[in-house]
């Protein structure tokens, strides 16, 4: 299953600033579509935490944001329209910046997932 995800209304950090996620299920892995006033990593690994799911980066498994209440690790789930608090640690140091995140696609998904690293199928 691939999700979209869209984070928004960080106001600490960007007030205008989004980052479109897809995250994949099966790989524990998600990318970073689309940013605009966020920096993030082009990719990273999922891992699951007590209270949802953290994206870490991709080498140092550094905390990026914190998923709150979104369970990317259950069988079923999640579903498109389901929202829930952000934790952005980015460039926050200790105190991350809340903000939200957003389900705004999930769906099943029988091709393997590319990293952005390997080159375009359609190339």
């Amino acid at each position: 299953m691939r999700i979209t995800v869209h984070l928004d209304t960080f106001d600490r950090v960007c007030p205008c600033g989004y980052a479109i996620l897809e995250l994949h299920k099966q790989s524990h892995r998600w990318t970073c579509e689309n940013q605009f006033g966020l920096i993030l990593p082009k990719e990273g690994t999922l891992a699951a935490t007590s209270s949802g799911t953290l994206l870490c980066g991709q080498t140092d498994r550094a905390r990026v944001c914190l998923l709150e209440g979104l369970d990317t690790f259950a069988d079923t789930g999640p579903f498109e329209g389901e929202t829930g608090l952000a934790m952005w640690y980015g460039n926050q140091g200790i105190q991350p910046a809340a903000g939200h995140w957003h389900v705004e696609l999930a769906q099943d998904c029988d091709e393997q997932w590319h990293s952005l690293s390997s080159p375009s199928e359609s190339e």
